[in-house]
């Protein structure tokens, strides 16, 4: 059965925080922009992280003013007056019924391209340099996550995460969890900002943390340089207990068995932390593996009871889309669908998912771009507790 159309378009979801941005034309700043507008120049021009374990260490949170999320979209729009308007996604709506009383939980999965990675190693031969200058791709990421407004955001490729994403996010609210990877490949580009990794943040007013593990997965009983952060986390308008999860697994062809592999690390993770999937489950990532891989049916057949959520935007309801990824290289024009949102469809629904940029929205030069700040398509789902499971686990 096909999705149901659309009803939760881009403007819809902006309305909160005004009108969309329009090219040549700067936001004006208030009192309110114009204080908040300290913060974010330190952003803005923080220096590389130094290289030592200490730069790990987060700032004290608790320091910092709340912000307003409309102040801080004003900002960014400001900063990025003289690019092209955002891209309209809508939302495809995928209720069955209205009659939940609890407001559903909107996951956000992106990798948002590491700065080092995407200045530095990743060679692509149609992005102008100008897109990739950190002062206004940083406000374009921004953009995106304030415009969705996501509950729980997992990330991969952050290599900002204390500098930027740590003290803004959490000035709205959001706690946030960062795991380097033990050898970045940032690393290895001059005048880094330290390693990249995966990051998740959660809206503290919604969900109380209750256990966070880390893991560095192995394969073939090695450790790797990949990484995955799991967190329980209660719902504090239901009580309910679930566990969401972000990793991003090995990149490039030739490495497929190792990806297998990882993945049956995390899943072994998983199946612990979930108590045999008595505790539901979400699991974001980049994993850099075709749905015609073994690790991507590994997760689909797993005793988990998982499913991808973006399944739900095909006609059948069994395929993934046709593209997560598609950016221009020196080794030619890529294409993937990598990036997935899997969920527990025994105890999870899924109402709505966020629709992917189209062909003729993304242009022939690709991604990223001065439209969008990734190589990668942000995934943003809604998702709601079975009403047939227990209040708490």
């Amino acid at each position: 059965m096909s999705p149901a159309v659309s009803t939760c378009s881009q403007e819809e979801e902006l309305a909160v925080f005004g009108e969309g941005r329009l090219p040549g034309r700067a936001c004006p700043m208030g009192n309110g922009t114009s204080r908040l507008y300290g913060a974010i120049a330190k952003t803005l021009n923080g220096s590389a992280a130094p290289q030592h374990p200490e730069c790990l260490v987060p700032p004290d949170s608790e320091q910092l003013d709340p912000i307003d999320p409309k102040e801080l979209l004003e900002e960014c729009r400001a900063v990025l007056h003289t690019r092209p308007p955002r891209f309209q996604r809508d939302f495809v709506d995928l209720r069955t019924d209205s009659t939940s009383s609890h407001p559903p939980i909107r996951v956000m999965q992106w990798n948002i391209l590491a700065q080092a990675l995407g200045e530095g190693k990743d060679n692509f031969v149609q992005c102008p340099v100008e897109a990739l200058k950190w002062e206004e791709r940083k406000c374009l990421i921004l953009e995106e996550i304030l415009a969705y407004q996501p509950d729980i955001l997992c990330l991969q490729e952050v290599d900002h995460y204390f500098d930027t994403f740590q003290p803004l996010l959490g000035r709205l609210g959001y706690q946030g969890t960062f795991f380097p990877k033990p050898w970045s490949p940032c690393l290895d580009v001059e005048h880094n900002n330290g390693p990249d990794g995966c990051a998740l943040f959660s809206l503290q007013n919604r969900f109380k943390l209750v256990n966070s593990t880390n893991i560095r997965l192995t394969a073939m009983t090695l450790k790797t340089n990949q990484v995955a952060i799991a967190q329980t986390l209660q719902c504090k308008e239901t009580g309910r207990l679930f566990c969401i999860a972000v990793t991003h697994l090995k990149a490039r062809t030739g490495w497929e068995r190792f990806r297998s592999a990882q993945g049956c690390d995390l899943l072994q993770n998983l199946q612990n932390i979930t108590q045999g999937a008595k505790i539901p489950l979400i699991v974001c990532g980049d994993f850099n593996a075709e749905p015609t891989e073994e690790v991507y049916k590994h997760f689909a057949s797993s005793s988990l009871n998982l499913n991808s959520a973006y399944k739900v935007l095909s006609a059948d309801g069994q395929s993934e889309p046709p593209y997560t990824t598609w950016k221009i290289r020196t080794s030619g024009e890529c294409r993937h669908t990598l990036d997935y949102i899997w969920y527990s469809k025994h105890a999870l629904n899924v109402q709505s998912a966020l629709g992917l940029l189209t062909e003729e929205q993304i242009g022939p030069n690709r991604l990223p771009s001065f439209n969008y700040p990734s190589d990668h398509l942000s995934l943003v789902c809604d998702f709601s507790f079975s009403e047939d499971q227990g209040q708490l686990v």
